[in-house]
């Protein structure tokens, strides 16, 4: 069976490998605090029929406690090491299996092997208090291998960690006009694409929420990350494939076997 990648908007896409689907980051409201769904419909009941549930840090717009009570009963949910401590909400969710897993460490589920790797970013729930969370990627290895990198910043020796994959889900943008520090923007994005030379890239984390009341401010970071990627990357990394998808769509990228 090929691989399928689908992407819901923000950090939210369907992996399906291996007769298994793995859900990331799912966040499925209309509205976060002051964010709001500007593009794209909510991701459908397809979205949230995942077998595995792969959680890359605490920020509510990736640990999204409402979305993940939606999932099906039973749905294993991996999540930083820390996270049941940090956010009590989780303990509620009872019908949930949770694992918790730091840098390095992997979980298995049916045929897919799970490894979680590094991403430079806070990981914290709030942006108070000891850094004891970390935030994590994932490199998601079946039939092909797929690194989802949550929020990150480029690190030294990112290749190196993430390893050869076939398919890169990479950040290139964010909620607001302005990216910091432990963000990729489109340009980040483009080096770490040339820096992990996977067979295809997927941008995410870009045009969906905006807050609210500045649809008049920097429109363009809002509509633009996304084109933005695919011509950087064809500049500085010209072997790999990009796809862009609009909210909802999907590609069965070409794998080597």
């Amino acid at each position: 069976m090929p691989v399928e990648i689908t992407w819901w908007g923000h950090a939210t896409c369907t992996v399906e490998d291996s007769g298994t689907r793995v859900l990331t980051d799912p966040l499925f409201a209309r509205r976060l605090a002051h964010l709001r769904r500007r593009r794209g419909a909510l991701p459908t009941e397809r979205a949230r029929a995942a077998d595995l549930v792969l959680v890359s840090h605490l920020h509510a717009d990736h640990l999204h406690v409402p979305s993940l009570a939606a999932l099906p009963p039973g749905t294993r949910v991996v999540v930083p090491r820390g996270a049941r401590r940090a956010v009590p909400a989780l303990r509620r969710l009872t019908g949930l299996r949770i694992t918790e897993i730091g840098p390095g460490e992997e979980a298995t589920h049916g045929d897919l092997v799970v490894r979680a790797v590094t991403a430079a970013h806070d990981g914290r729930r709030l942006p108070v208090g000891p850094r004891h969370i970390p935030a994590l990627g994932f490199v998601v290895s079946g039939e092909a291998r797929t690194y989802f990198a949550g929020d990150t910043g480029l690190f030294e020796g990112m290749a190196a960690e993430v390893g050869r994959v076939d398919v890169a889900l990479l950040p290139v943008g964010g909620w607001g006009p302005f990216l910091g520090h432990g963000h990729l923007d489109a340009g980040r994005a483009a080096e770490a694409a040339a820096r992990l030379a996977p067979g295809c890239a997927v941008p995410v984390h870009f045009g969906t929420y905006w807050p609210i009341g500045l649809d008049g401010v920097r429109p363009h970071e809002f509509y633009s990350p996304g084109d933005e990627f695919v011509r950087l990357t064809a500049a500085r990394a010209p072997e790999v494939a990009v796809h862009l998808l609009g909210h909802g769509e999907s590609v069965r990228p070409e794998v080597d076997r």
